[in-house]
């Protein structure tokens, strides 16, 4: 991909949700999602989109969020930033093994792992364990709650998921080329009610 991929995440799925009880976490379905990446080399830039498969956050008797699982359907990359033909190619490059090899590795996923305060009502550390191309790494990013819907920006390092086209820390000599290897992904999620 490239430098920075910002993906703003809104997920989406249908809302369903069960109750805490005597203490029990309380799970709620993502209503509405969208996840949109922005990417960065040396020479420019690309943005777009991807889907959810399916989301859920936790949270307990408070509604303090303490955790949540999400599924992206990798093979739904799409760009926003070009038409027709370069759409196209740049599509199909990224779902290629060159980057996310969708035909094995249709599917990435987050699950979050520890979620504490950052004292302040609706702001949150987390730390996730992230799975891309079948390789997990944890992740730790910022969490604030705007409206009841969650937003975050994660900073992750593709060379870790062994996505290698264009990176420097693969390749020698590469130029303008050079497509960095941290990418950014933005969130924003929408819980069921």
């Amino acid at each position: 991909m490239t430098k920075i991929i910002s993906i703003a995440l809104l997920l989406v799925g249908m809302s369903t949700a069960s109750f805490a009880h005597n203490g029990d976490p309380v799970n709620k379905e993502i209503a509405s999602s969208e996840i949109t990446w922005k990417g960065y080399k040396v020479a420019g830039n690309h943005a777009g989109t991807v889907d959810l498969t399916s989301g859920m956050l936790q949270y307990d008797e408070a509604g303090a969020l303490i955790g949540g699982n999400f599924v992206l359907d990798m093979t739904s990359i799409a760009c926003t930033d070009l038409e027709g033909e370069y759409k196209g190619k740049l599509e199909g490059h990224l779902k290629s093994d060159d980057f996310f090899g969708v035909e094995t590795n249709p599917t990435a996923a987050l699950e979050i792992t520890k979620v504490a305060s950052r004292g302040k009502d609706g702001e949150y550390k987390v730390v996730a364990d992230l799975t891309i191309k079948g390789k997990t790494n944890p992740v730790k990013f910022n969490v604030r709650t705007s409206n009841g819907a969650h937003i975050a920006q994660i900073t992750v390092d593709r060379s870790e998921y062994d996505v290698r086209y264009g990176s420097g820390s693969f390749f020698e000599k590469l130029g303008d080329n050079t497509i960095y290897d941290e990418f950014e992904i933005s969130v924003y999620l929408q819980p069921a009610k």
